[in-house]
């Protein structure tokens, strides 16, 4: 199991990974009812390829600094596979 720490963007027009170090990503979701939680952990799980179980938000689901803990991929996987996905939209 790996941890990553993300700075999320709500309210985007899209869903996109801005930076990878450190890892900003924006979501088109509003912060609301916890739509852009669900919303990240949707657009993580289709960039990795893994699924939405394997992804929780162990701190910060109410603020925008979240930490994430990522099942079944190393630290380096993720790194490399956030580092491919930097810039397309999904």
């Amino acid at each position: 199991m790996s941890k990553i720490s993300v700075k999320i963007r709500p309210q985007a027009k899209q869903n996109e990974i801005m930076s990878t170090d450190p890892l900003i990503i924006r979501i088109a979701a509003p912060p609301i009812d916890g739509r852009a939680n669900e919303e990240l952990i949707s657009f993580l799980s289709k960039t990795l390829k893994i699924t939405q179980s394997s992804i929780n938000i162990v701190h910060g689901a109410n603020i925008k600094q979240k930490i994430l803990e990522i099942e079944n991929l190393s630290l380096l996987e993720i790194q490399n596979k956030l580092k491919e996905a930097q810039g397309r939209l999904l």
